[in-house]
C-alpha cells in the first residue's frame, strides 16, 4: 500500500476525523429516521383505531336507520288510514295495506297515479288540481256493500335541496285516504232527524195558521147560506180568508222547496201588480187603502212569478196586519242606476206602527215574530226568495210612522 492511498482512506476522506463525524452525522440521522419511523407507526395505528371506530359507528347508524326505517314501515302499515306517497314521476313509491283496501284490489298493482285512476275510479288528477293543500276532497264511491264516503287530502313533500337533486327516486307529495262512511251516514241521520222535527214544527205552525181562518171561512159560509142579502161581503171575506190560507201554505212549500225556481223574464211591475190584486181582499176585510203605482218604463227581470207573488203578499198582508183601519199601504215600482247597474225596484209603505230599532236586525230570521201571533216565515221567506233572483231586501221603520221595505231585482 502506497502513502498516497494512506492520505486518501477508502470512502474518499483526507482525515479520519472526518470519516468519524460523517459516521456520527450518520448514527444521529437514522436515530432520527428511527424515531420518525416509530411517530408514523404510532399514528398509523391511532388512525387504524379511530377508523376503526367510525366504521362501527357507521355501521351502528346504518343499523339503527334500518331499524327507524322498519319501525315506520310498520307505523305506516298499521295506520287506520290509507297512506299513498309519489315521488316526482308520479310513481307510486309505497301504499300501506289500508290505502289498498281502501282503493280497491287493482290499487296493489298500480305503478302510477293515472294507473291508479283507473283502477279505483277516483280521478287523481282532477283532485291534484282542485286541491287547496288545506281541505280535504270528498269523493263517494259506489261499491257492492253500498255507498263509501272518502275524504282524500295532498301534501307536498319538502325535503332539503340537495337531497332532492342526489337522491334516485325524490319524493314528492303524499296522499293520506280516510273512510269517513260512519261520519257521512250520521250526519244523514241527523239530517233526517232535523228534517222530522222541522216538519213537526211546520205541522203545529200550519194547524195554529190553519185554524182561524177555518173558523171564519165555516162562518161566512153559513151566512152566505141563509143568504141574506150581504152575501156579497161574505164572499169578500171567504176570499180573503182563502188567500191567508194561501199564503201560509206557500210560504212553509217556499221554506222547504227547491233552492233553485226555474227563471224566466218577467214583468216587473204587472206581477207586482197581479201580486197586489191578490191580496186586496185582505185589505178591504182590514180597513186598509191598498193602492199600486207603476213604472214608467218596462222593468224586465230574471225571476220567477210564483216566487215575485208570494213575495208581494206577504210583505203587503204583514203590513195590513200592522196598519191600523184607515191607514194605507202603498206599493210602487221604479228604477235605479247603482254603481254602473240597472236595478228594478218594488217598495211597499205603509202608516202602521213601525218597527222598534232593537227588533230591526232579527225579522229576517226563520221563526222569529216580534208579537209572537206569527209563526214568523212570511219575512224570512221573502229574503229567502230575493236571494234566490240576485236581489237584496232592506227594511227602515220609525215606531208609530211605519215601515218601507224596498226589493231590488237585477234588471235585464
Amino acid at each position: 500500500m502506497n502513502q498516497a492511498g494512506l492520505e486518501a482512506g477508502p470512502c474518499g476522506f483526507d482525515d479520519p476525523r472526518q470519516l468519524a463525524d460523517a459516521f456520527s452525522e450518520f448514527i444521529s440521522a437514522s436515530a432520527l429516521l428511527e424515531t420518525s419511523y416509530r411517530d408514523l407507526q404510532q399514528e398509523v395505528a391511532h388512525l387504524g383505531v379511530e377508523l376503526a371506530e367510525r366504521n362501527a359507528e357507521l355501521t351502528r347508524s346504518l343499523e339503527e336507520n334500518d331499524r327507524m326505517r322498519a319501525t315506520l314501515e310498520q307505523m305506516i302499515d298499521s295506520m287506520p288510514c290509507g297512506v299513498l306517497v309519489l315521488d316526482k314521476a308520479e310513481s307510486i313509491v309505497r301504499i300501506n295495506p289500508e290505502g289498498r283496501r281502501l282503493l280497491g284490489p287493482g290499487s296493489a298493482r298500480a305503478r302510477k297515479l293515472k294507473d291508479l285512476s283507473r283502477v279505483s275510479q277516483i280521478d287523481f288528477e282532477t283532485l291534484v288540481t282542485g286541491s287547496d293543500g288545506q281541505h280535504d276532497n270528498e269523493v263517494c264511491l259506489s261499491t257492492k256493500e253500498g255507498k263509501r264516503w272518502l275524504a282524500i287530502g295532498r301534501r307536498e313533500l319538502s325535503c332539503a335541496a340537495s337531497h332532492q337533486e342526489t337522491s334516485s327516486a325524490p319524493l314528492h307529495c303524499i296522499w293520506i285516504i280516510r273512510d269517513i262512511t260512519a261520519t257521512k251516514q250520521a250526519e244523514l241521520e241527523r239530517e233526517a232527524v232535523r228534517r222530522a222535527t222541522a216538519m213537526a214544527e211546520i205541522s203545529t205552525i200550519l194547524a195554529h195558521e190553519i185554524r182561524n181562518p177555518l173558523a171564519s171561512l165555516e162562518l161566512f159560509a153559513g151566512l152566505i147560506a141563509e143568504d141574506k142579502g150581504e152575501s156579497t161581503e161574505w164572499i169578500g171575506h171567504l176570499r180573503a180568508g182563502i188567500r191567508t190560507l194561501s199564503g201560509t201554505v206557500n210560504n212553509v212549500l217556499s221554506m222547504n222547496g227547491e233552492a233553485n225556481p226555474r227563471m224566466a223574464q218577467v214583468d216587473l211591475s204587472a206581477c207586482a201588480e197581479s201580486g197586489v190584486d191578490f191580496v186586496q181582499p185582505l185589505a178591504q176585510q182590514s180597513g186598509v187603502n191598498l193602492s199600486f203605482a207603476s213604472a214608467e218604463e218596462t222593468l224586465t227581470i230574471a225571476g220567477n212569478e210564483d216566487g215575485i207573488r208570494q213575495i208581494m203578499l206577504n210583505l203587503i198582508s204583514n203590513a195590513i196586519r200592522h196598519t191600523p183601519a184607515g191607514g194605507r199601504v202603498d206599493v210602487a215600482t221604479r228604477s235605479v242606476s247603482r254603481q254602473g247597474r240597472r236595478l228594478a225596484i218594488i217598495e211597499v209603505r205603509d202608516t202602521g206602527c213601525g218597527i222598534p230599532e232593537e227588533m230591526m236586525g232579527h225579522i229576517f230570521e226563520v221563526g222569529y215574530s216580534g208579537t209572537g201571533e206569527t209563526p214568523g216565515l212570511g219575512l224570512a221567506v221573502c229574503g229567502r226568495l230575493m236571494a234566490q233572483h240576485g236581489g237584496e231586501i232592506r227594511a227602515t221603520s220609525r215606531v208609530g210612522e211605519g215601515s218601507n221595505f224596498q226589493l231590488e231585482f237585477p234588471a235585464l
